[in-house]
């Protein structure tokens, strides 16, 4: 159970961004710094990628550990159902989007948070790779 009134649960999950967040900026940041160009937040494809390389039909998603479920079955029974449910629906939600993007011959990358944080070259070299690939 919620241990917070609804007006109360709608105010912080108000404040909780879900775009431009600081990780997003550091590897839009970084890929800019090295020459690549790309949009954001494209709307028009599912799942509203946080980087797209349109021309190399690359999507990328920057994703947060808890929102999206970062092995999610080996902490599952830690949350109320509440949080289950939701995070449950994220992942459901992203798997039909990336198989959908994948369909029309994109190629998905998914990063997560902590992969950027502990290892930022990494995660940019995946991207990379992505967009010289042939």
């Amino acid at each position: 159970m919620d241990n917070l009134t609804p007006q109360q649960r709608r105010r912080c999950m108000s404040s909780v961004r879900n775009k431009d967040t600081d990780i997003e900026c550091t590897v839009r940041s970084e890929l800019h710094r090295r020459g690549y160009r790309f949009r954001k937040h494209v709307r028009a494809l599912p799942g509203t990628p946080d980087i797209v390389f349109s021309k190399r039909q690359v999507a990328v998603f920057i994703d947060g550990d808890f929102w999206h479920g970062y092995r999610f079955p080996r902490w599952k029974n830690t949350v109320s159902r509440f949080w289950q449910q939701k995070i449950e629906k994220n992942r459901q939600r992203d798997r039909k989007n990336f198989a959908k993007l994948r369909r029309n011959g994109w190629c998905v990358i998914r990063l997560w948070k902590h992969e950027v944080k502990n290892n930022l070259e990494e995660c940019l070299k995946r991207v990379e790779a992505a967009l010289h690939r042939d």
